[in-house]
């Protein structure tokens, strides 16, 4: 597993909103919208309402690799953006967590195993 930068680790904490990619059962991309949350042990835990009937669940059975991208607009003038993409395997893990109560039992772990950052430089 890829470990993340302290500034990467920064980053992902000072936001909640990313899109997660997977692979549908025809082969092709999708991208939804995802709260997710860093762990202490490198992992990124993504959690829902009804994850387990999601069909981001249901690609991940098929197919384990995963995408998530977390990016933001520092400035508009000038232009300056900041993100990171991680590319993994995705755990699925059904049973109790420490996400909160409004999360369904089902969540989603991304094991990293290529991590790109930018904008992070100048600090969080």
């Amino acid at each position: 597993m890829t470990a993340f930068s302290e500034a990467e680790r920064a980053y992902l904490r000072s936001q909640r909103l990313g899109r997660l990619a997977t692979v549908d059962a025809k082969g092709q991309p999708q991208a939804n919208p995802v709260g997710f949350h860093p762990q202490d042990d490198g992992t990124i835990l993504i959690g829902g309402h009804a994850m387990g009937r999601t069909k981001k669940w249901r690609n991940l059975q098929r197919n384990p690799l995963a995408a998530l991208v977390v990016d933001d607009v520092v400035s508009v003038r000038p232009w300056k953006v900041r993100g990171i993409e991680i590319r993994g395997e995705a755990e699925l893990l059904t049973g109790p967590h420490g996400l909160g109560p409004h999360f369904s039992e089902e969540v989603i772990r991304i094991h990293p195993k290529w991590i790109h950052s930018w904008g992070l430089e100048e600090g969080v």
